[in-house]
């Protein structure tokens, strides 16, 4: 659903026809710079409204990140099936220079994913594997 007052921005969209992500667009009332190091909360103008077996995951853009060092945190970001509010992508810039976010720019993607009903059981012990508790670097280099 497009929010009131961002008709003029673009509604989620693929950019070709096998892409798996639907690129996001800014929201933004005026430019909005995000300098080195800095993280905000950039609007898109729409909400919506998707199945319960569905999640929304919210990724960064290629192009941004390896032109800019413009990335997402809490990537991929989860938006869950009965939120209903504006979607809204946590930018963080990891690059040398400040940059300018200007309403309507293409700033993330949204990636839909199949989400498995789980229910979790507390058990008393584990089954064993060849891997064990080994994490973190465990298996080398």
């Amino acid at each position: 659903m497009r929010l009131p007052g961002h008709e003029d921005v673009q509604l989620p969209q693929k950019m070709s026809a096998a892409a798996s992500g639907f690129d996001l667009h800014a929201a933004v009332s005026e430019p909005v710079v995000l300098n080195p190091g800095e993280r905000k909360l950039i609007p898109t103008g729409f909400a919506l409204s998707m199945p319960s077996e569905l999640e929304a995951q919210i990724r960064p853009r290629s192009g941004l990140a390896f032109k800019h060092g413009i990335t997402t945190l809490n990537s991929p970001g989860t938006i869950d099936a009965d939120y209903r509010g504006e979607v809204k992508v946590l930018l963080i810039n990891h690059g040398q220079e400040p940059f300018e976010i200007q309403r309507g720019e293409r700033i993330a993607q949204m990636v839909f994913q199949l989400v498995p009903h789980i229910q979790l059981t507390q058990v008393d012990e584990l089954s064993d594997t060849e891997r064990g508790a080994g994490g973190f670097g465990h298996t080398g280099r």
